[in-house]
């Protein structure tokens, strides 16, 4: 936590840089990232155009994958926040790539409203949950609640003991929940077990 304490000031202020490979995207870097190189592949993103989950390594079944998707767009469909899930295993990721294919950190992008959680088992070394945040999400979803989610779900423990899917799918299940809630406001994270329907699906 003290290495994320230190490195998050840093990388929020200037999301371009953090959004710059698929390797860095993330508010709280483990060691184990701080020393990767740029990798830039757009022969491993998705033939269509719009896909919200891309899986370089199969972390999640098709079912699952489908499942999220539905998700996903149905949360930016109702609240306009864009969230999005890569799946890989470094170095095989888009890398630089998905900053066009999701118009990301940069003047041009869509908006500032995006999410992108970037699931890596780095060999088994850290946090498999890693978050780069965009400037228009952090008022409802501020830093704490990113420390306090991958620190639920991203641990080695939980994912040991549960499964890397059930990790993905608890994130951003949590994330959709707090973006949905009354108030669209989280610090901590929220008990799962909600229905479907309360998740806009």
């Amino acid at each position: 936590l003290n290495l994320a304490e230190s490195s998050r000031r840093s990388l929020l202020s200037n999301a371009a840089i953090a959004v710059s490979t698929a390797a860095a995207l993330t508010i709280h870097p483990q060691e184990s990232q701080a020393r990767l190189e740029a990798v830039n592949r757009p022969d491993l993103l998705p033939a269509e155009s719009d896909a919200v989950v891309i899986q370089t390594t199969k972390f999640l079944t098709t079912g699952q994958a489908k499942r999220m998707s539905d998700l996903i767009r149905a949360l930016e469909r109702d609240t306009g926040f864009r969230l999005r899930v890569l799946c890989q295993s470094y170095p095989s990721t888009p890398g630089l790539a998905i900053r066009d294919y999701w118009s990301l950190g940069q003047e041009d992008q869509k908006d500032d409203k995006y999410i992108v959680l970037v699931v890596d088992e780095f060999g088994g070394k850290g946090n498999v949950l890693n978050f780069n945040v965009g400037e228009g999400v952090k008022f409802a979803l501020p830093n704490v609640f990113w420390t306090r989610l991958s620190g639920k779900y991203g641990t080695l423990f939980f994912v040991k003991d549960n499964g890397i899917d059930i990790a993905i799918t608890n994130a951003v299940e949590a994330i959709s929940q707090c973006l949905r809630s009354e108030d669209g406001f989280c610090t901590s994270v929220p008990d799962l077990g909600v229905s479907m329907k309360s998740l806009g699906l």
